[in-house]
């Protein structure tokens, strides 16, 4: 199985009327049937929903099996990193020093990384709508949920939990010229009036800040969320179908979420990464689909 679309498999929450949250999990979810990890997620979700903006992450007091899923993840993927992750997010590890052997709390996560990036960390129960997800990125601000993934397979989540968030976003988050990439494309968001031209977005945000790949020393690396925190598929992304960066393509191209991507786009450097990604978020309007649809046409008609 592979990774998710950002904003897509989040669990839905529920509140009833007794003050009980329920979080639907999916039929294949590996806690589906276990009534205390269920609990478990109610009452994580219960106190993201009664958060107040402004105010300070509600903190979770973690137990002994979260902490050895962190522990476990964190030691299983810190040699993947070191062969395949670039060295801006190796760097950003460094700076942002989070703790390997204990779940860190969203607070802990904001304060170090917004020390080095500003970027702060707002809790979430689960899905976060899309405009305001974006959105809030111009703002340097990022909505994590708190839970983590079924302690029976550490390595593995059908959704994004605080791991993901974290490992994969989080320290991303740390360093500068992919901080600016968020940054950049909430700038984008809050611009954007229509719900195509969001989608579009949203999917070029999945091919690059996502699953993006890049040339470093001669080696095809990552500097994607999804691929930098999924144990199985930073392994395999250098057998995929790697191409050039292609807007139009990234913001058109359907893909299946429940699989290991076939294909990722690549930037040639970290400089050519900042120039044409960057470039396109800080140029993005509602036009700009249509506008590469009609150069792509000008182009076939002209060959």
């Amino acid at each position: 199985m592979g990774m998710f679309e950002e904003g897509q498999l989040y669990s839905p929450v529920t509140e009833h009327e007794d003050g009980t949250v329920t979080v639907h999990l999916a039929p294949n979810h590996p806690g589906v049937n276990d009534p205390a990890y269920l609990a478990r997620r109610g009452e994580i979700a219960k106190a993201a929903l009664h958060w107040e903006p402004g105010t300070p992450a509600p903190p979770v007091a973690y137990t002994e099996a979260e902490h050895e899923v962190w522990r476990t993840v964190c030691r299983e993927l810190a040699p993947k990193h070191r062969r395949l992750a670039h060295s801006a997010y190796l760097d950003a590890w460094d700076a942002v020093a989070l703790p390997t052997d204990r779940v860190p709390q969203l607070t802990e996560v904001s304060e170090r990384v917004g020390a080095v990036t500003g970027f702060t960390f707002d809790p979430a129960p689960g899905l976060v709508p899309l405009r305001q997800f974006y959105g809030s990125l111009a703002d340097r601000t990022f909505h994590s949920t708190q839970y983590l993934r079924h302690p029976a397979e550490p390595l593995y989540t059908p959704e994004p939990d605080l791991i993901h968030e974290i490992i994969g976003h989080g320290v991303m988050l740390g360093a500068p010229p992919f901080a600016e990439l968020h940054r950049l494309t909430g700038d984008a968001a809050r611009r954007l009036e229509t719900e195509d031209a969001l989608r579009f977005l949203a999917k070029v945000f999945w091919f690059t800040c996502e699953f993006g790949v890049i040339e470093e020393a001669g080696e095809l690396r990552t500097y994607g969320a999804g691929l930098l925190s999924s144990f199985g598929e930073i392994e395999e992304f250098r057998a995929a179908d790697v191409r050039e960066l292609d807007f139009l393509d990234m913001g058109t191209r359907e893909y299946d979420i429940t699989h290991y991507q076939p294909i990722l786009y690549r930037a040639r450097s970290l400089e050519h990464l900042m120039d044409a990604v960057g470039g396109f978020f800080a140029a993005m309007d509602d036009d700009t689909p249509a506008r590469l649809e009609a150069d792509a046409g000008r182009a076939v008609h002209h060959v």
